[in-house]
């Protein structure tokens, strides 16, 4: 069976590649401790022991996820600044209200709306996709369905 890549920015992907490296980095500390904690004797009742333990396994367990988010990522760079595609930093204009905002189209684990990042998975996200300049889009979300116009794609 053939793997299925998810699709990322590239600044998805060197935040991913960072936070690796720093979970790399603090492996050695919490190795430390997790021995120290051994040394003082009885483990079943030590609870550094338990505590240190705990914490490598935490580390090593998110370390295993970013690094299969790695392997299994294909970086998407949007070279067609005509039509919205992820690393799109897309202007909407809300017809129903005439709110406008900007949001950045990323990769499902990239996605935090407070920071106007919304997934390409998203019911925005996928009704804007493709698109162009001036398009009017309606979106299908769970509750409602709305109509939004592209006003910018950059």
């Amino acid at each position: 069976m053939q793997p299925q890549f998810v699709p990322m920015t590239k600044t998805g992907y060197q935040k991913i590649q960072q936070e690796i490296a720093d979970l790399k980095k603090t492996r050695p500390g919490l190795i430390k401790a997790l021995a120290d904690a051994r040394a003082l004797g009885d483990l079943s009742e030590n609870a550094e022991y338990s505590a240190a333990k705990r914490d490598l396994r935490r580390m090593e367990g998110r370390l295993r996820y970013l690094e299969r988010q790695i392997n299994y990522s294909k970086i998407v760079e949007n070279t067609d600044r005509t039509k919205i595609d992820l690393g799109s930093n897309v202007t909407l204009r809300f017809l129903d209200d005439d709110f406008t905002v900007t949001y950045e189209i990323v990769g499902k684990h990239e996605a935090d709306v407070a920071q106007q990042k919304v997934s390409y998975q998203s019911p925005l996200g996928a009704a804007l996709l493709h698109h162009h300049l001036h398009d009017v889009v309606t979106v299908n979300a769970p509750d409602e369905q709305y109509q939004v116009e592209i006003l910018a794609i950059n």
